[in-house]
């Protein structure tokens, strides 16, 4: 493999200027870009035309690695977006993945790590653009906001003037999300909260269901977007996303791992990008996943008092209306209260923390899309 060296560029404004996004997309800093040029073209010698990320070109049939300042600390230190370009020789779909929009959510880094290497040039159809680390002042920080306390996830599709959550946020959707056909978006649950893996979509659109049922995630939800949202702006855009919901903040699970990686390998060969797993492979490693739970709804149930809670029911257990979830007691185990089921259903996520308090949200229960 050769790698060629992009042309030093001055990260730096006019002094006493702050740098205007539009800049930063193209304005790379010091950074080394690496594209991959070993890859045969197509046999009758056809390539899709290159597309500009951040200011760089990314030619078809390679890799690009491309950083994207996004601003400087208060220690004049650039801070950039890391993206990697990976562009078959062959013309197909372009795909995003992005990760850590709320930077204290881990797993979905890790799920895209793994993707890419998995992901060759010469067997890949159309493109794959993957942002690993959206917020990385969050994610440098181990916290889930940015500086200002804004959630970026509330903040598209940004604009060019805004906060820094706005900025930010208009950036990923033009230097990402403008080039891509579908988004997958991966998370975990907030603080203290554990997410059974899952999808979330718009199951109405025929497409993203197609995509949310290629995934295969232990639940596949349907769940209205949310204003502000990466989701919500890019389907106003028509562009099918796939919402993964997996584990907890700050640490790696390696099944909500592992799942993400299948889920989004499944995804690309659903889109024909990827060839059909071979008889072998097949054979070697068969698909032991149970068939995925349809949520056509769901809903937190909510502590009636404040107290210690203790669980019964596990994720990914299913329960009957009125089948106790848990018990809050206090610390002597006095003055208790059950937490029961508000409906048939099964839980998809739980509070972490045993400490509640009256009206904290204890245990997510979907309600079960029972087949006709």
């Amino acid at each position: 493999m050769t790698t060629g060296r992009a042309e030093d560029r001055d990260a730096s404004p006019p002094d006493g200027e702050a740098p205007h996004p539009d800049d930063l997309a193209g304005d790379l800093g010091p950074e080394d870009v690496t594209v991959q040029t070993d890859v045969p073209v197509v046999p009758d010698g056809r390539a899709e035309p290159p597309i500009t990320v951040g200011g760089t070109v990314c030619p078809a049939g390679a890799r690009t690695h491309v950083q994207i300042p996004v601003g400087r600390l208060a220690t004049e230190t650039w801070l950039s977006v890391p993206v990697e370009v990976v562009r078959g020789a062959r013309p197909g779909p372009s795909v995003w993945l992005t990760a850590a929009i709320h930077g204290d959510e881990l797993n979905g880094v890790e799920v895209i790590r793994r993707v890419l290497g998995k992901l060759t040039c010469e067997t890949l159809r159309g493109t794959v653009l993957a942002v690993p680390i959206v917020n990385v002042f969050g994610f440098n920080a181990r916290s889930r906001y940015l500086p200002d306390r804004r959630d970026l996830n509330r903040s598209f599709p940004g604009s060019a003037g805004g906060s820094l959550a706005s900025q930010l946020a208009r950036l990923l959707m033009t230097e990402i999300v403008a080039h891509a056909d579908v988004g997958l978006d991966l998370h975990t649950g907030s603080d203290h909260r554990f997410n059974l893996p899952q999808i979330r979509a718009n199951l109405e659109d025929a497409e993203t269901l197609r995509l949310a049922e290629a995934f295969h995630a232990p639940v596949t939800m349907h769940s209205a977007v949310r204003d502000g949202s990466l989701r919500g702006a890019a389907t106003a855009l028509g562009k099918p996303v796939l919402l993964y919901e997996a584990g907890e903040p700050q640490r790696f699970n390696g099944d909500c791992i592992k799942i993400g990686v299948r889920g989004v390998m499944n995804v690309l060969r659903a889109l024909d990008m990827l060839p059909p797993r071979s008889a072998e492979a097949r054979a070697k490693r068969p698909d032991t996943s149970e068939p995925s739970i349809r949520v056509p709804s769901s809903a937190w149930v909510r502590a009636k008092r404040s107290g210690i809670f203790r669980p019964i029911a596990g994720l990914g257990e299913r329960v009957a209306e009125g089948d106790r979830l848990g018990g809050i007691a206090d610390a002597f185990g006095r003055n208790r209260s059950s937490l029961r089921a508000p409906f048939d259903g099964v839980v998809i996520a739980r509070a972490n923390n045993p400490l509640v308090h009256r009206g904290d949200g204890v245990v997510h229960l979907g309600r079960v899309d029972e087949p006709d």
